[in-house]
């Protein structure tokens, strides 16, 4: 979050670090008396009043950015329970002490730095560098915001960063906390380990039927089926109104005499070419070929092998010495030499080991291909009529299903489907277009509703309406009983497993060795040398690793492995730390990070203290009203 605040001038979108935000409400102590009445504002510090517009927008934007994040548009009741709401009513209370600040230190910025700020912001550029209006337009017509609206965030913004620049730049990370970190970083441990399986503590018997009740009321949520929709949706791309079949022989062939060339693949030849110093040794070289000497151990004789001579394989166009061009598609047969030829660098002798001859497909080999794009090329002109056509259909009363066959569109029904594209027979439907917003869109719809189309690609649409919505339930055992069964084998295995692993671990603590405790399982004993704490492990895992680090050397500990299933059962047997003065072998950045969060401290101390000292109050109410009214 500080370094949106920090990145807000060169950014016109504010960025928002959610975690951080999340533990904003600790750092600047909100607490139930902050929440007061502030008129018509949302959110009041000192004399600077963020409105409920501005605080739809704010909202708004991180919704839509969250939601390109996960792919996915973010529901009300998803976006409530990540708690946006809070969070964007801390981001705008902080510009707003931003804000009062720089208002009260008169900070201001002109007219002509404003211009010239937006002006110089790539995103708003053409493809001659310069500022596009239309394209600077365009892009704030797609996030719902007026040019006047953004030149004001924009200077705000900017006036602010001066602020933000000036307390949290230009501090810089002390050796000693850098040693610190490389000591941590960069300390290594060696780990003598053994993995155990749930196979170890063998078969688990079966569960007796006051078992599985018990655990499946313990677990009745887990086993809830999830509520279903049924769903039509149609398509309309130019594969969808693609019809190869109406497209004229007559259009077909004259397509392909009129490009004829992109049937063609020109002649190539795989070209040897064996340089000389100069044209005396290059004669003297043509001669033992005449001779009937081979060329390999001509060019054996001038001290080189076969790959030093081999060019390559190449279209004669491709060939930038026009005379070895012309030399080396002159050779015939394969195999054959040319005599010396006097290229742009010094004389030289060729050699062609293969020859493709050009070779040109027959109407009949791509007749189809062309009347396919032909007919892709016809649907794309109508597709937009269609899309009309469509449209006011459904506008007359139609339903999905009588306008979509009216222009000759296949409506497609699911009888139901989960919010994971799961039916309830456990298929997981892998082909629906556009499947994680359909579903998001789907399931925040109701009955019978039409709504707007789902953009496919550039120039593709896609309606949909549910037509039956199945509510979640709760499951009987009957219908479960068999995958109850299996997680309880599952959990009594993994019960068993923790407590085997214990006791082992307790032996090694009491002073067994490892590879004899190992041993007497069945097992072998493995080790890993100078790990790390950040190493990734495919067999420890993270937990492992972690633990690994947990104490000193000579730690006994168990935790799981990179997959969940089976226990780590570990001991350090050495621990290396780097010495206290060495800095070089730190991550490449790590100073300028350290030295950047230090700025953030305080960036997070100043902020704290102009909301204490200009008085901060918020009004839910108000906030509530704006998210639900909309701008």
């Amino acid at each position: 979050m500080l370094d949106a605040l920090r990145n807000s001038a060169k950014s016109w979108v504010v960025k928002l670090f959610l975690l951080l935000l999340v533990l904003s409400f600790g750092v600047w102590g909100i607490s139930g008396t902050v929440f007061q009445g502030a008129g018509n504002s949302v959110v009041t510090v000192g004399d600077t009043r963020v409105t409920p517009i501005e605080f739809r927008l704010a909202y708004d934007r991180q919704v839509a950015n969250l939601s390109r994040q996960f792919g996915t548009r973010l529901t009300r009741e998803q976006a409530r329970a990540m708690g946006i709401e809070n969070q964007v009513l801390i981001q705008v209370a902080m510009n707003a002490a931003l804000d009062e600040q720089s208002r009260r230190m008169n900070l201001g910025l002109s007219e002509g730095r404003l211009a010239t700020l937006i002006a110089e912001d790539p995103i708003f550029q053409g493809i001659d560098g310069r500022f596009d209006r239309s394209t600077f337009s365009n892009l704030l017509r797609n996030v719902g915001i007026s040019e006047e609206e953004f030149v004001v965030s924009q200077e705000n913004t900017a006036i602010r960063s001066q602020i933000v620049e000036a307390i949290s730049d230009g501090y810089k990370a002390p050796k000693t906390l850098l040693q610190a970190v490389n000591q941590f970083d960069n300390e290594t441990r060696t780990l003598d380990y053994v993995v155990l399986n749930p196979d170890i503590v063998g078969t688990i018997a079966e569960p007796t039927d006051e078992e599985i009740k018990t655990y499946f009321e313990d677990n009745k949520t887990a086993y809830r089926a999830p509520e279903y929709r049924k769903i039509a949706y149609v398509t309309l791309r130019a594969s969808d109104l693609a019809d190869p079949a109406a497209v004229a022989d007559e259009s077909v062939r004259s397509d392909y005499e009129t490009y004829a060339d992109r049937y063609r693949t020109p002649e190539t030849r795989t070209v040897e070419q064996l340089s000389f110093a100069n044209d005396d040794a290059a004669k003297a070289a043509a001669d033992k070929l005449a001779a009937g000497e081979s060329f390999e151990d001509v060019v054996a004789a001038e001290s080189k092998t076969m790959n030093d001579v081999l060019l390559g394989t190449f279209e004669r166009q491709a060939i930038p010495d026009q005379a070895i061009a012309d030399a080396a598609f002159a050779i015939s047969p394969a195999g054959a030499t040319s005599g010396v030829v006097e290229g742009t660098f010094g004389p030289v002798i060729l050699r062609v080991t293969a020859i493709t001859p050009e070779n040109t497909k027959s109407f009949e080999e791509v007749e189809d291909s062309i009347r396919n794009d032909l007919a892709l090329v016809e649907a794309e002109n109508i597709l937009l009529d269609v899309h009309d056509a469509y449209e006011d259909a459904r506008a007359g009363g139609e339903t999905l299903e009588e306008a979509a066959k009216k222009q000759k569109l296949t409506p497609v029904i699911i009888d139901a489907v989960d919010r994971t594209a799961q039916t309830p027979d456990g298929e997981i439907l892998r082909d629906l277009p556009e499947s994680r917003r359909l579903l998001a869109e789907v399931f925040d719809t109701d009955i019978n509703v039409e709504s707007a189309p789902i953009n496919l690609g550039a120039d593709g649409f896609m309606w949909y309406e549910v037509q039956d919505i199945t509510p979640a339930r709760d499951r009987t055992l009957d219908e479960v009983r068999t995958r109850a069964i299996d997680d309880w084998k599952r959990e009594q295995a993994a019960t068993a497993l923790g407590k085997l692993a214990t006791e082992l671990q307790k032996r090694v603590k009491d002073g067994e060795e490892l590879s004899a405790v190992a041993a007497d399982q069945g097992l072998v004993t493995e080790t890993k040398y100078n790990m790390k704490r950040r190493d990734e492990d495919a067999v420890l895992g993270t937990a492992a690793v972690n633990a690994a680090f947990a104490g000193p050397e000579g730690l006994v500990a168990v935790a799981d492995d990179a997959g969940g299933t089976s226990k780590i059962l570990m001991q350090v047997s050495s621990v290396s730390t780097p010495d206290a003065s060495e800095v070089a072998s730190l991550q490449p950045g790590t100073d300028q990070a350290l030295s950047r969060r230090m700025g953030d401290d305080m960036l997070t101390q100043a902020i704290s203290l102009m909301q204490t000292d200009f008085g901060v109050s918020y009004d839910p109410a108000a906030a509530e009203l704006a998210i639900s009214s909309g701008r």
